[in-house]
């Protein structure tokens, strides 16, 4: 029987999000792309319409030359966050655009008329959807920005380390 000490196995966090992007690190990817890349993400797993963080996060991450794993793998972290605050920022838009009655986003409401009737659906998405979408980007902007300023410098720690062992 062996008297070695058996390393731990990483948690799921640590194998599916820290270590993918320490691997970013140590391919080469430079601190401050990465660090755009996750502030990026964050912000487009958070669009206050479902489907659009792929097609986003893709095309912004082709169009920047950023990573497109990472930016999909960090946005669609954010998963659960957009599921909650999704119906709140319709809500707000709906009142923002003056459109539809808030009142009438209900849970309920939006399954039965996405069930039964796609044109009232439209009818009541449609400014509800355009001001979330305003309010998302408005809040989006400083989320960016701060997260890039707080990562940079994070990621710049990591490389050093990493260099220093290596």
């Amino acid at each position: 029987m062996s008297t070695e000490p058996v390393a731990p196995v990483p948690g799921f966090f640590r194998r599916r999000v820290v270590e993918p992007l320490l691997a970013q690190l140590r391919q080469g990817l430079a601190p401050e792309q990465l660090a755009l890349t996750v502030a990026l993400a964050a912000s487009f797993g958070l669009i206050p319409m479902l489907g659009l963080t792929s097609v986003l996060g893709t095309a912004i991450a082709v169009w920047l030359r950023l990573n497109v794993a990472t930016m999909l793998l960090v946005s669609h972290l954010m998963s659960p966050l957009q599921l909650l605050i999704i119906l709140p920022l319709l809500r707000l838009g709906a009142g923002m655009l003056g459109g539809t009655n808030s009142g009438q986003l209900t849970l309920e409401r939006i399954k039965y008329l996405l069930s039964n009737d796609w044109a009232a659906a439209f009818q009541l998405f449609w400014r509800a959807e355009l001001g979330a979408l305003l309010l998302w980007l408005l809040g989006s902007v400083p989320v960016v920005i701060g997260l890039y300023i707080v990562l940079r410098p994070v990621f710049h720690r990591i490389v050093s380390r990493q260099q220093a062992v290596s």
